[in-house]
């Protein structure tokens, strides 16, 4: 029987094996559309930095990721239908009302499909590593240790909140006052949630809430634009 730490492990390689199947997909069309993004094979030694944190998740009070305590709709269902919801939101706030004209080219936050399957799985997994697995067990594995867990629930939401400002602050979008103001908020509410579930449901919760968002935004949205607009 696999001990939870192993099992943490064994998902993290199949993620990055999917990772690794998109490098090779992207270097082989690589030719075919001059616009393609493609990882490198130093985003997989990267993605080594989160390894040592697949075992400290029980000591910093999460779940692991395929923890027998949680069901499959909390840790896949429930933050799925989440991201489609911000998806939704973003294809009707910028692609319908700011950008309703067709597009005349792929734009650069969209894909050539299939390959958008693996580029947009693989930016997902990265933003997850390094913006929740990374941050929130160390800042939770110090509150569990500061004076014995006492101010923990603090440690928490201290936890949520820092991570969740990270990226709408980064990707503040240029434009008109109400579009930075959703961008943000969205972008933040977003984040705080995936916070949430984290704690409640694990890392592939919080991973399985952002894959939500970029099937509609990045993954469907770049299916109709090649389908539709540029035929």
């Amino acid at each position: 029987m696999k001990t939870n730490s192993s099992q943490n492990l064994f998902v993290y390689v199949l993620f990055l094996v999917i990772c690794l199947i998109g490098i090779f997909f992207g270097r082989s069309i690589s030719q075919e559309h001059s616009f393609l993004r493609v990882w490198e094979f130093s985003n997989l030694l990267l993605m080594m930095a989160g390894v040592p944190f697949l075992f400290l998740q029980q000591r910093a009070g999460l779940p692991d990721f395929l923890s027998d305590n949680v069901t499959r709709k909390n840790r896949i269902v429930y933050p799925v239908l989440l991201g489609i919801v911000f998806g939704i939101l973003d294809v009707l706030v910028i692609k319908v009302l700011l950008h309703p004209e067709p597009y005349t080219e792929l734009p650069p936050f969209l894909q050539p499909f299939p390959y958008s399957v693996f580029l947009y799985f693989s930016g997902a997994f990265e933003i997850e590593v390094f913006y929740r697995l990374i941050p929130m067990t160390i800042i939770l594995l110090v509150g569990n240790w500061w004076k014995q867990g006492k101010y923990f629930q603090w440690f928490f939401w201290i936890a949520a909140v820092l991570t969740a400002l990270r990226e709408p602050l980064e990707q503040l979008p240029a434009g008109s006052a109400w579009l930075i103001a959703y961008s943000f908020l969205t972008g933040f509410l977003m984040n705080f949630l995936q916070a949430i579930w984290y704690r409640k449901a694990g890392f592939i919760a919080s991973l399985s809430l952002r894959l939500g968002h970029y099937l509609i935004w990045h993954i469907l949205l770049g299916i109709y634009v090649e389908l539709i607009e540029l035929h």
